[in-house]
């Protein structure tokens, strides 16, 4: 699924959270809200790579991995959108310098 799908749809639930998040609480998350719920799910993320890895026990860890590397990706779509982010040009130029930097 060509990127621009993934973001679109990523755009759609966050649109829908922000519509939840104004009936609970007045206001949608900021774009710091946002931050800071990735950096849990990326602490629940390392939590199940260490499970994945055999050194904790999290039943399920398959599955509860795949969505929460989903939920992190999620999440990198919308900030990246919040901050005015090509991400995936920022992709291509990042693994560009990064290989520059490896031996031939």
């Amino acid at each position: 699924m060509p990127l621009d799908d993934l973001r679109a749809r990523a755009l759609e639930i966050r649109s829908r959270y922000a519509a939840m998040e104004t009936e609970r609480f007045g206001r949608p998350w900021t774009t710091e809200e946002i931050a800071l719920g990735f950096v849990g799910d990326v602490g629940d993320l390392a939590k199940l790579i260490v499970a994945h890895e055999g050194m904790r026990d999290i039943e399920d860890t398959p599955t509860k991995l795949a969505h929460e590397m989903a939920d992190c990706f999620w999440a990198l779509l919308v900030l990246a959108d919040r901050c005015g982010i090509d991400l995936e040009s920022a992709f291509w130029a990042t693994m560009d310098q990064l290989e520059e930097t490896l031996p031939a």
